[in-house]
């Protein structure tokens, strides 16, 4: 069956505006996704600390780190695949309200031992999942003509990472180490609320019927589920490796104090999110495959500038900001292109895999990084591999991937850049 995916109080090309009610539904789930993210982000910050107070080696620091990501990241597959099912009205306060378990651990009890620290950053990884909840229901609010900055926006919620890294060592400091524990535990359950309260989903959601295994068996099958993860593997995933290891490596390779690492980290942050809904908006416009290639070329460069590790003012704060705008116009591209190119009833399905590619490759970083630094002494290995996967990606953006939007049917004028903008497409479910 095919169906317009146009609906009353769509935006379109020729300037209908979107309701307001789809802008309120993209406010909240942001602010979710920021919450949850400011939650799953809060070990980063207390790295080095817990490293100097339980002596751990630089591999049990990164792993401790590490540990939330791939769990919040393959948690994606199934909330993403529930959110098709159920909708976001649902899932978003079952998550955020199931994050506070782990971070009221943490907080209370879960920081004496590093076994301690595992078991409740494993569990912290819920709050991870709240983004495969986010992009479907984003996604069923707006026409195929916003989706790409609708998507960038709700992803600048991302920018909960910042929040944590901006005042967990402060509070812990002033405090004690339970207090951005117990204040991100009442933040959560003050969202879940909310959520619960106000949120909908979209009129004429399209709510698949099959069961959670062949949805996601169909999903597999999708070339854009693994076009996409591949490059949110390096876009996303380079975003979240140097959020959570970026005060290491600064206070390790420059040597920079606890509080200083976590601002420029938090700088590095913030640039990121602000991109990412640029990167959305400008592949509606220029299309993603255009906005990719660029953001992975000066990944790579940047990588390569790095891996001597130049003076950090201002050649190696220049190269670092290069790379942060670029992972997050890159990730808001990547989006951009599952929103062209997926069904929408398998929009949460995709995401969700999508989504766990790029977390997982936010996990492998960080481990890599501690094992050459534990070895050699230098990250400079490191920021080499990262250059040559940045390259090999972009070489597939530029064949592999610009073949496959060609084929799926996009206008050329969401390819190129030329041409008359067209109206919304059918969307086929």
């Amino acid at each position: 069956m095919v169906q317009s995916s146009t609906k009353q109080g769509d935006g379109s090309a020729s300037g209908v505006p979107v309701s307001g009610r789809a802008w309120l539904m993209l406010a909240l789930a942001t602010v979710g996704f920021a919450v949850n993210f400011w939650a799953w982000a809060l070990l980063s910050p207390l790295g080095p600390r817990f490293k100097d107070v339980l002596e751990l080696s630089s591999f049990q620091q990164s792993l401790l780190v590490a540990v939330p990501v791939v769990v919040g990241s393959l948690g994606r597959i199934p909330v993403g695949a529930l959110t098709d099912r159920f909708g976001g009205r649902v899932m978003f306060p079952i998550v955020s309200a199931a994050t506070i378990v782990p971070v009221l651990y943490l907080g209370l009890a879960g920081h004496s031992s590093f076994a301690a620290l595992l078991a409740g950053g494993f569990f912290l990884g819920i709050g991870g999942t709240a983004f495969a909840v986010g992009v479907p229901f984003v996604n069923a609010w707006f026409p195929p003509e916003r989706r790409g900055l609708a998507i960038g926006v709700f992803g600048a919620g991302m920018g909960g990472t910042a929040i944590s890294a901006l005042t967990t060592v402060k509070l812990v400091d002033a405090h004690s180490m339970s207090t951005p524990f117990l204040i991100t535990a009442a933040v959560l359950a003050v969202y879940a609320a909310t959520a619960a309260l106000l949120l909908r989903d979209a009129p004429g959601r399209i709510v698949p019927t099959e069961p959670l295994a062949r949805r996601l068996a169909a999903t597999a099958r999708l070339g854009i589920t693994w076009q996409a993860s591949v490059l949110y593997a390096v876009a996303f995933g380079g975003y979240v490796a140097f959020s959570v290891y970026l005060p290491t490596y600064l206070k390790t390779g420059y040597g920079l104090t606890q509080g200083d690492a976590a601002n420029r980290m938090a700088g590095f942050v913030l640039l990121a999110v602000s991109m990412r809904p640029i990167g959305g908006w400008l592949s509606d416009r220029l299309g993603p495959v255009r906005v990719l290639a660029a953001s992975l070329a000066v990944v790579a460069a940047g990588a390569v500038v790095q891996s001597f590790t130049p003076a950090l003012a201002p050649v190696g704060t220049v190269a670092f900001l290069a790379m942060a705008a670029a992972l997050g116009a890159g990730s808001g591209a990547t989006f951009a292109l599952v929103a062209l190119l997926t069904p929408a009833n398998r929009i949460g399905s995709v995401t969700g895999v999508v989504g766990a590619a790029g977390g997982l490759g936010g996990f492998l970083p960080p481990l890599v990084m501690g094992s050459l630094y534990g070895e050699y002494g230098s990250y400079a290995a490191g920021l080499v591999l990262l250059a040559l996967v940045a390259a090999a990606a972009l070489g597939f953006t530029l064949t592999g991937v610009r073949s496959a939007v060609a084929r799926g049917g996009v206008p050329a004028s969401r390819r190129t850049g030329h041409g008359p903008r067209p109206g919304p497409a059918p969307t086929t479910v």
